[in-house]
């Protein structure tokens, strides 16, 4: 089971550790937030609500390496991350519009227009995404400065916003 601890820093800032996956523990070190959320976890979000575990986070557990995110302690396993997204680079990046969709939508960014493209959720996964993107805007607001949020991925007993049972 991999866990992902997003921090909140200051100045609208997070970081980001990943442990427990296969490979090397791995960091994102301090990164703007966005308008709501980090990305990462809009991602976690999303793709638990729509059960994508071939996307962003599933090729972390399978110990992908992605721009962006260092090595916890100095270790060689960087080509077999590479190896990972080669071989899962396309389901990546479906999740990645995925993602990107139900954010825009749960944003209230527009939907339509020039530019825009078809849509790659239909309501029912919009259904599905926009109440736990909800959730976790709200744990990611009450959360204080050097306050951690903990998601954890693989688990089978993690409820929709990723909390797990005692």
């Amino acid at each position: 089971m991999m866990e992902m601890n997003f921090r909140k820093l200051p100045d609208n800032q997070h970081e980001i550790l990943v442990r427990a996956r296969k490979g090397p523990d791995v960091r994102m070190p301090a990164q703007p937030v966005g308008p709501t959320l980090p990305h990462d976890l809009v991602h976690a979000v999303v793709e638990t609500s729509l059960g994508i575990d071939d996307g962003f986070w599933g090729a972390m557990a399978r110990g992908a390496t992605f721009e962006g995110f260092e090595l916890v302690f100095p270790s060689r396993h960087r080509r077999s991350g590479l190896k990972v997204l080669r071989r899962g680079g396309d389901a990546v990046m479906t999740a990645e519009l995925s993602v990107n969709w139900a954010y825009r939508v749960w944003l209230g960014l527009p939907t339509e227009g020039r530019g825009i493209g078809r849509a790659p959720l239909d309501e029912a996964a919009l259904a599905r995404t926009t109440p736990r993107l909800d959730s976790a805007a709200a744990r990611w607001a009450a959360l204080p400065d050097g306050g951690e949020l903990l998601w954890r991925w693989g688990w089978t007993g993690r409820d929709p916003q990723g909390r797990g049972r005692p």
